[in-house]
């Protein structure tokens, strides 16, 4: 089975990381297991020559020179792709990994977000494309350097449309993923519902993301408190909201267990798109907050607090972008 990785930061590097360990042994039930990481730049540079370093809570590892590749029409056709990019360029990416893409390739975006599957779909067809999310921090040290401080690394998975020849041939494809990434010692999951799964990390991770970039404070001081905590309530209360207008069935107690999820972990936990803005790079502000906001419109459910995030935060994100 050949596995792309497209995107090869910290997310990526991680569970392709994980996935290149388990290619690399003789483990019962996998066998022909081949991991190409598509990067570019230094990112290349740096799994191509000295290989990939990471230290994790469940485990550092090392891996030598890694089969990587800045061309995927030089790569060819593959069985799955794991899309890692950040969501602002996953339309781009949907593009660049066409030569990658076979009749039967699956394809399934593990960011964050909502709007990926259907921006894959209108590039490759809906018919590759899993629903898909991942729960890590990890974060990019230095090229070919991630450290993962956080979170039991998870990957869920399923089918959000019915493929030609039945469902039962479309579950096939999760469950041969599903396997990969447990032997890889990643906890995996299909849930019954995979939209709803996405919103409720859509949900976490828009609330997080935006108050912890305003606020400019780790969650251990968000949950702690009561001010920030009630707004980083009503932000998730607001993606649920959307969410049901769109016809999303999430489960009424949402909003108590992404708030205890907050409460579990560490207390120097950063969301992603917190860091990017506090370090002035281009973040998903557009993918998260800004999503609320637009769908929010589209469906006619007030979105307040994020309409202040979104603005509050659109002249940084503009600075980074060079577009102010």
């Amino acid at each position: 089975m050949r596995v792309a990785i497209f995107g090869s930061g910290a997310v990526g590097g991680y569970f392709g990381g994980r996935l290149a360990q388990v290619a690399q042994t003789d483990r019962p039930g996998i066998s022909n297991l081949e991991v190409i990481f598509i990067a570019r730049g230094e990112q290349l540079a740096a799994l191509r020559s000295t290989g990939l370093r990471v230290e994790s809570i469940v485990g550092d590892f090392t891996l030598g020179p890694q089969l990587t590749s800045d061309q995927p029409a030089r790569v060819g056709q593959v069985d799955a792709i794991l899309v890692c990019v950040k969501a602002w360029q996953v339309p781009e990416a949907a593009t660049a990994m066409l030569p990658l893409v076979g009749p039967d390739t699956a394809v399934v975006y593990l960011g964050n977000g909502v709007d990926a599957p259907a921006q894959l779909g209108a590039v490759l067809g809906s018919e590759h494309i899993l629903g898909g999310l991942c729960r890590i921090s990890a974060r990019l040290v230095a090229p070919g350097y991630i450290r993962h401080t956080g979170i039991q690394p998870y990957v869920a998975l399923g089918e959000l449309t019915t493929r030609p020849g039945g469902m039962g041939d479309a579950s096939q494809r999760v469950q041969a993923l599903c396997d990969l990434l447990a032997a890889a010692g990643v906890q995996v999951a299909q849930p019954p519902d995979m939209l709803a799964a996405m919103w409720e990390k859509f949900a976490f991770i828009c609330a997080t993301s935006s108050v912890g970039a305003v606020t400019r404070a780790p969650f251990g001081i968000l949950r702690s408190l009561p001010e920030c905590r009630q707004m980083m309530e009503q932000a998730v209360r607001e993606v649920v909201a959307v969410g049901r207008k769109r016809s999303v069935q999430l489960q009424d107690d949402l909003v108590a267990r992404i708030l205890a999820l907050i409460d579990s972990l560490p207390p120097e936990t950063m969301a992603s798109m917190q860091r990017d803005i506090l370090e002035g790079r281009p973040s998903e502000l557009g993918a998260q907050t800004g999503a609320v906001v637009r769908m929010g419109l589209e469906s006619g459910t007030p979105t307040p607090l994020h309409e202040i995030l979104y603005t509050s935060l659109l002249p940084q994100e503009l600075a980074a972008r060079g577009e102010l």
